[in-house]
């Protein structure tokens, strides 16, 4: 139990904290994977570790279906659809945005486990926000007609309760650290609907954790990052009734790497993903864990990054990411030169 909170015990937890032997080399720091690619339903990522407390609540509440919203190729959407497959649950998705073409990526993968996706689209007059919740609520009305009891979860499960799951990843990470011999250790995180960062912010100042965390913005953020994080504890302060008090100073957070939007195909991160493959057979996403690797290697030639640093990369998984059709035409293009005709 965590903050007096329960949960569904799913994952293969602890996951694995690997050294990048050769990136290590390269860049003078001690870089390290703590692999949250690799857990264990709807081929893994960060968000099971928020949804093993959702959908404890849910099902608690008497729910039967699972609804939650984000992009059309929403990682958090499909393995909210992977949960609510594996606990018997309906589960479905509201997006807005056009139908890409083909059915590929995330929304193959939401059709293979039985979760339906709703693609609101923009109609020049709504904002995106005002479409959503109007699509939530016609699906929402939709399921209930069907007599289905409805748990609404958040865009990428980061609410108060979501937070928990990256909570107990800051007390494991301390964990696996002090076995490992390791002191002195920045954990860096991307930076979305910002529940995986702050559950690792709460939990590392809550506990006392010998640990610095560092989150990196994968999308530009109205009034600013830092702005959003204090906003977003006051709420998880007032819902747990902590007397923690964290400063706007501590919230380490940088906006440098974002390159303009979310998800938006860029280079640099491209090569980020090659070279991160090339070097340690890790795959990356062009939308996360791209963006912020490609901050790391940055931030270790500038030195903001110090020589020799324990560095340790949370990989929150979205690996489907790099079958959207706007990303594999890019790195389509890039590659083509590795097929040989004989």
């Amino acid at each position: 139990m965590t903050l007096g909170h329960d949960k569904l015990s799913f994952l293969n937890t602890p996951t694995r904290l690997d050294r990048m032997n050769r990136i290590s080399d390269d860049l003078g720091i001690n870089l390290f994977l703590k692999r949250d690619d690799l857990t264990n339903f709807g081929t893994g990522g960060n968000k099971l570790r928020k949804l093993e407390y959702l959908a404890k609540d849910a099902m608690d509440k008497g729910a039967t279906m699972l609804l939650t919203v984000g992009g059309p190729q929403t990682n958090h959407g499909r393995l909210t659809g992977a949960v609510a497959a594996k606990y018997g649950l309906k589960a479905a998705i509201v997006a807005v945005g056009a139908y890409p073409g083909e059915l590929s990526a995330n929304l193959l993968l939401d059709g293979i486990m039985g979760c339906p996706v709703y693609l609101a689209a923009e109609d020049g007059v709504h904002t995106e926000d005002e479409l959503l919740h109007k699509a939530v609520r016609q699906v929402t009305e939709e399921w209930e007609a069907k007599g289905e009891k409805i748990y609404y979860i958040p865009m990428g499960g980061s609410n108060e309760l979501g937070i928990l799951g990256y909570y107990d990843c800051a007390v494991e990470l301390a964990e696996q650290t002090a076995q490992m011999g390791l002191t002195d250790v920045r954990v860096i995180t991307t930076v979305g609907s910002m529940g995986t960062y702050m559950g690792l912010q709460v939990g590392t100042k809550n506990e006392k954790l010998p640990l610095h965390i560092t989150g990196i913005g994968i999308e530009p953020f109205e009034g600013g990052i830092v702005n959003k994080a204090e906003k977003y504890f006051e709420k998880v302060k007032e819902f747990y009734g902590l007397s923690l008090d964290i400063p706007a100073r501590d919230f380490d957070l940088i906006e440098d790497y974002h390159f303009g939007a979310y998800n938006n195909p860029v280079k640099e991160v491209r090569e980020a993903m090659y070279y991160m493959g090339r070097k340690e057979a890790i795959i990356l996403d062009p939308c996360y864990t791209g963006k912020t690797f490609t901050g790391i290697v940055d931030m270790a030639k500038t030195g903001k990054i110090k020589p020799g640093e324990n560095v340790i990369m949370i990989h929150t998984g979205g690996i489907p990411g790099i079958y959207t059709k706007h990303h594999r035409i890019e790195m389509e293009k890039e590659l083509e030169s590795y097929i040989h005709i004989i």
